[in-house]
Parts: C-alpha cells; structure tokens; sequence
C-alpha cells in the first residue's frame, strides 16, 4: 500500500520546528511564572500543539486511508501554532501547511490491470 511519505515527512518537520519554538516559549512562560503571572500557561501550549503535529505526522504515514483528516488536521494545528509558538520560527507552519496540504491532494495509485481481448465472433 502507498502512502503519503512526503506529507507525513514535511508535517514532522513543521512539528520539531513548532516543538522547538513552543520550548522556548515554555521556557519564557517558567521566568514570567516566576513572577506569579496567571498568563504563564499559555506558554506552554506551544509544546502541546508540536507534539501532535509530530503525532499527525506520524499517523499520515501509518494510516493512509484517513489522509483527508489528517491534512485537515495538520492545517489547523499550524494554524494554531502560530499565536501559540510563532509558527515554529514561521518554517514549521510552513512546512505544516504545505504538508497538510500534500495530504489533502495525495491520490493513491491505482493498479491498472490489462483486460483480455476477446476476439469478434465470426457468425453462427
């Protein structure tokens, strides 16, 4: 069975790049919590929403036949990620987006098969 092995590859990538950035911010959103902000959890959604876009990545090549959802998916994690992580330094929603967008238009290949001619009759 085929797979979307680049959608599911550019929808990880995004995903450490969201992760990467979200750690950041989790670790800006420790030093604001230090000063007892009730904000300081937003921070860490950032962490969150990279994980699952790895996770997304992932099931993109593991289940195939839900591709459609997991494009879906994966455009609205990076569009979360954005307010969340800064898109991942702006490459990971990138990367995401083009990504879910694979996913979303990524046909599998169907096995043509050659059918047996059969000759015309040649009359009673």
């Amino acid at each position: 069975m085929e797979r979307p092995i680049g959608a599911a590859v550019l929808t990880i990538l995004g995903g450490i790049f969201v992760l990467l950035a979200g750690l950041l911010f989790a670790v800006i959103g420790l030093v604001v919590a230090a000063f007892a902000l009730p904000f300081a959890g937003f921070f860490f959604i950032g962490l969150v929403v990279g994980l699952l876009l790895i996770v997304d990545g992932l099931l993109m090549a593991a289940v195939p036949a839900l591709r459609i959802l997991w494009g879906i998916l994966a455009i609205v994690l990076g569009v979360i990620s954005l307010p969340f992580a800064l898109g991942g330094f702006v490459i990971g929603f990138l990367l995401v987006l083009i990504g879910g967008l694979l996913a979303l238009f990524w046909k599998p290949v169907v096995a043509t098969t050659t059918a047996r001619v059969v000759p015309p009759s040649t009359g009673p």
